[in-house]
């Protein structure tokens, strides 16, 4: 396990957690790679989970954008709609391993939220998720999902009210009870030894992809395109092939524009190195070191740091970052939902919208692989005001009137 990329990484943390953060490193190191635990993990995995995803050539587009061949990963056929619960399950099996009796976790976009409070109901775990006021309001469908999987879903109204400000809440809140809870990270982010559990949990996203690539094509694909946020999805796609010559496409959001709060562009935009939530990375920061403000149509990708494999791979040029504005990602949605039959999440949307510019460009005995993180459900009440709003508003009024108070 690395506890450095480069310069990046590392266990910046009070010492209240380095207890805990040291009873987690021990675990990792005996657990994850005991005959009894793997074969649980895979069990889960294939039978709860549904692994392994499909890798669905998406013949429409690719004949539609004359380019490269065009496949893509579905994700978001997996368990609880997202790339999420391949994580969610490895930790939360760890936790029970560990004899402890909660798991608590943030979560942005809330998919995070929902894998680790239905893996915790599979496997009989007391559940809490820590979730900012702005993206429990965006995010309704899944906060009522994770109550409906029994979980305690804790509103978050400090700071800006999403992602960051629901990592520091619970972070807190493991500092407080570390001795009978288990923290689930969502990302690959974080202190020693998160970044790297988490991207070895996701990483059977890109082996998956290489096995199947390869069984279809017999070959490597020319390009691998994921969004990324903090960066699971990312670097799970990545991960199996960076000692490969395949190009490597990391998708920011780009939001609704180029100043200071209007996006969440750290790598392909003015980030700068710092020290926050336990961890060295890229951070949109101001020069004193306060975090900005950020905004993306997306809940999961306005984190306004990077997990720190992913800043140290972007910084050597072994990863290609770009940024896909809002508008972009509404048209990537209608795009692949009429072409291919597919309701992209809005995060994944934003690699949708990076394939629809890289693929063109391509040649047509060339392969591209775009990820999809998950699927669009959750994101009804945004996808459907942002492209249908007269009659989403007019639904949502009938409805509310049916409702006695």
């Amino acid at each position: 396990m690395s506890k450095y990329f480069g310069e990046f990484g590392g266990q910046y943390i009070g010492e209240v957690l380095k207890p805990a953060l040291f009873e987690l490193e021990c675990a990792v190191k005996e657990i994850i790679p005991s005959e009894k635990f793997q074969a649980e993990l895979l069990k889960l995995l294939k039978t709860y989970a549904g692994r392994p995803t499909p890798l669905c050539f998406a013949e429409n587009l690719t004949r539609k954008l004359n380019g490269s061949k065009l496949y893509i990963k579905l994700e978001g056929l997996a368990n609880t709609g997202a790339h999420k619960i391949n994580n969610a399950l490895g930790q939360v099996l760890i936790a029970k391993y560990m004899g402890k009796r909660k798991v608590i976790a943030e979560t942005g976009a809330g998919q995070h939220g929902v894998a680790v409070a239905a893996s915790s109901a599979k496997l009989g775990l007391e559940c809490e998720i820590f979730m900012g006021a702005i993206d429990v309001e965006r995010q309704r469908p899944n906060v009522f999902l994770m109550e409906q999987y029994g979980a305690k879903v804790t509103v978050v109204t400090s700071g800006t009210k999403i992602l960051k400000d629901a990592v520091n809440a619970t972070l807190k809140s493991w500092a407080e009870c570390s001795d009978t809870a288990f923290y689930v990270l969502g990302s690959a982010l974080g202190p020693y030894p998160y970044p790297d559990m988490v991207a070895g949990f996701q990483s059977i996203i890109g082996n998956e992809i290489r096995k199947d690539i390869l069984d279809i094509e017999g070959r490597l694909p020319d390009v691998l395109i994921a969004c990324c946020g903090g960066g699971s999805n990312a670097i799970g796609t990545f991960k199996p092939f960076i000692d490969d010559k395949v190009r490597l496409v990391a998708v920011e959001a780009g939001g609704i524009g180029d100043k200071p709060g209007e996006n969440a562009v750290r790598m392909s935009g003015s980030a700068s190195k710092g020290i926050v939530e336990g961890y060295k990375s890229f951070f949109l920061q101001t020069d004193e070191g306060q975090i900005l403000a950020t905004h993306s149509i997306s809940a999961g990708l306005d984190y306004p740091g990077i997990g720190p494999e992913l800043a140290s791979l972007g910084r050597s040029g072994r990863i290609e970052f770009m940024k896909a504005y809002d508008e972009e990602v509404l048209n990537a949605y209608q795009e692949f939902a009429q072409n291919e039959g597919l309701i992209f999440a809005l995060e994944s949307a934003h690699a949708a919208a990076a394939a629809l510019r890289i693929v063109p460009q391509m040649d047509k005995n060339t392969i591209a692989v775009v990820t999809m993180s998950g699927r669009g459900d959750k994101d009804i009440f945004i996808t459907a005001k942002s492209l249908d709003a007269e009659n989403w508003i007019k639904f949502l009024k009938s409805e509310c009137d049916g409702y006695e108070y």
